[in-house]
């Protein structure tokens, strides 16, 4: 653990993901044993995966959430002390089974879930540390829709309360099943600072069809920053005052999972570092990029001065800053 003071405090799923590569396009499970290429053990869920990759970044990255008592529980907290995240924030509950998900990824790094919901589920307000929100920078709360004990107005209450701590507040959404999009987001989004979701999860959330649109939609609601995940075109970023669509970075995808974590990830990590919207927005690029480079959800994701160099060297796209 790098400090008591956090830049991040990363609140949210916490899931072990069990990573199938399929071996080819098209993979059928109609047959009684199915060949695929590689099964892996990761972390993931939203919260953890992007604490991991700001803790690879260089960044005091902390996680709240809760686990179970079982060997996927040991496996997350031991992958948590690794990256020397803090983790006083995260509960081991003996009486659920900790959350897991398994991935099905294809040739081309397109995936497909089975998620078992266990211990995310019983994530409530009263799970949450209150202080260790004071000694963070930002709030980052990843997996929102997917946390049925939080959703709503516990998650507004949270968000209201950080900000009066005068921490910045970020939120990232999980696709909603039930497909109660905005009934479930509408009270938390007034007491959001930096919201990034990808394209297809803004057109749920607003009606809207362009990234422009999208952007303005839920910047009415009073988010200082939104961004939107165009994935290989890119990102689309949009305040009060700027606007900016920026390219993505050529990377061969091995696999996606993850990526939009570790593209937020970069976008926090230069809101630490008081990157302007324009880099800070190119930094998550690159992150992302990387990410994809490799199975499994963060590890692809290097360090910061390595992924300062291959954002300058990969792109002839350069800031204002530069």
């Amino acid at each position: 653990m790098k400090g008591l003071r956090m830049d991040v405090l990363c609140l949210g799923l916490i899931i072990a993901d069990v990573s199938v590569k399929l071996k080819y396009p098209h993979t059928s499970f109609n047959e009684d044993l199915t060949v695929v290429d590689e099964i892996n053990l990761f972390s993931g869920g939203n919260a953890l995966n992007a604490a991991l990759a700001l803790s690879k970044l260089g960044m005091n990255a902390g996680i709240s959430g809760k686990v179970g008592c079982d060997f996927f529980g040991d496996f997350l907290i031991n992958t948590m002390k690794e990256h020397d995240c803090d983790i006083r924030g995260v509960i081991k509950d003996p009486d659920v089974d900790t959350s897991a998900t398994v991935a099905l990824v294809k040739p081309d790094g397109q995936r497909n879930f089975l998620h078992y919901s266990a211990a995310s589920s019983s994530l409530n307000e009263e799970s949450i540390d209150s202080c260790l929100i004071s000694q963070s920078k930002i709030l980052h709360i990843g997996g929102v829709l997917l946390l049925p004990g939080l959703d709503g107005e516990p998650m507004a209450n949270i968000l209201r309360d950080a900000q009066k701590r005068k921490v910045i507040t970020s939120l990232d959404v999980s696709w909603d099943p039930h497909n109660k999009w905005m009934q479930k987001l509408a009270s938390c989004l007034p007491y959001v600072d930096v919201f990034l979701p990808n394209l297809e999860e803004g057109k749920r959330l607003t009606g809207k069809e362009n990234p422009e649109e999208i952007a303005d939609t839920l910047l009415s609601y009073g988010i200082r920053i939104v961004g939107l995940k165009l994935g290989e075109k890119g990102c689309y970023l949009k305040t009060g005052k700027e606007e900016f669509l920026l390219p993505a970075f050529k990377s061969k995808a091995v696999d996606l999972t993850g990526a939009g974590d570790s593209f937020i990830a970069g976008f926090l990590t230069g809101i630490c570092k008081g990157f302007s919207l324009e880099r800070s927005g190119m930094l998550a690029n690159a992150v992302g990029a990387m990410c994809v480079s490799s199975l499994g959800a963060t590890a692809g994701v290097k360090a910061l001065e390595e992924t300062l160099e291959f954002m300058n060297e990969s792109h002839s796209y350069t800031t204002q800053e530069d």
